[in-house]
């Protein structure tokens, strides 16, 4: 997928696990140790790692986990994972990019499938843009921030 942005082509392609590190730490967990970015799932074969690019830079970057929340009684459910946009390329519709990659590439392994993930607070007004829903209570990550979990049926 590509779109162009202020005379720049930016291009979404898939990417590895150990790509996604620098990006998910600068962004999601600044100052911490890169082990915190490394999530269980990550090498997984049904993972889907995606990367946002400006100019051969990657920019942006996020994470499709197979993975099921008691939550949610839905039989094939994945998990958006590390979500993150360098803070100099944000508001430029890369995240926006980002989730309908991914979420075109979960269409195309399954017919059904839910769409769950722990927003931070302040991204929820983004997801709900996109038709994503909140369930249950905001909750604390520990040494990040307030989350509540959002969800759709793609």
């Amino acid at each position: 997928m590509t779109v162009h942005l202020k005379n720049s082509p930016a291009l979404v392609r898939q990417i590895s696990a150990a790509e996604t590190y620098p990006i998910r730490s600068r962004v999601l967990r600044p100052g911490k140790p890169l082990q915190e970015c490394i999530f269980e799932g990550d090498e997984s074969t049904s993972t889907l790692h995606f990367g946002a690019y400006i100019d051969d830079k990657l920019v942006g970057v996020a994470s499709y986990m197979e993975n099921s929340n008691p939550m949610f009684d839905a039989t094939s459910q994945y998990q958006l994972r590390g979500m993150a946009v360098l803070p100099e390329f944000q508001k430029k519709k890369l995240g926006e990019l980002l989730l309908l990659e991914g979420e075109k590439n979960l269409r195309e392994k399954r017919s059904s499938i839910l769409l769950w993930f722990n927003a931070r607070e302040t991204a929820t007004d983004f997801y709900k843009r996109y038709d994503y829903s909140t369930k249950g209570e905001a909750f604390m990550i520990p040494n990040v921030c307030m989350h509540v979990v959002m969800f759709k049926e793609l």
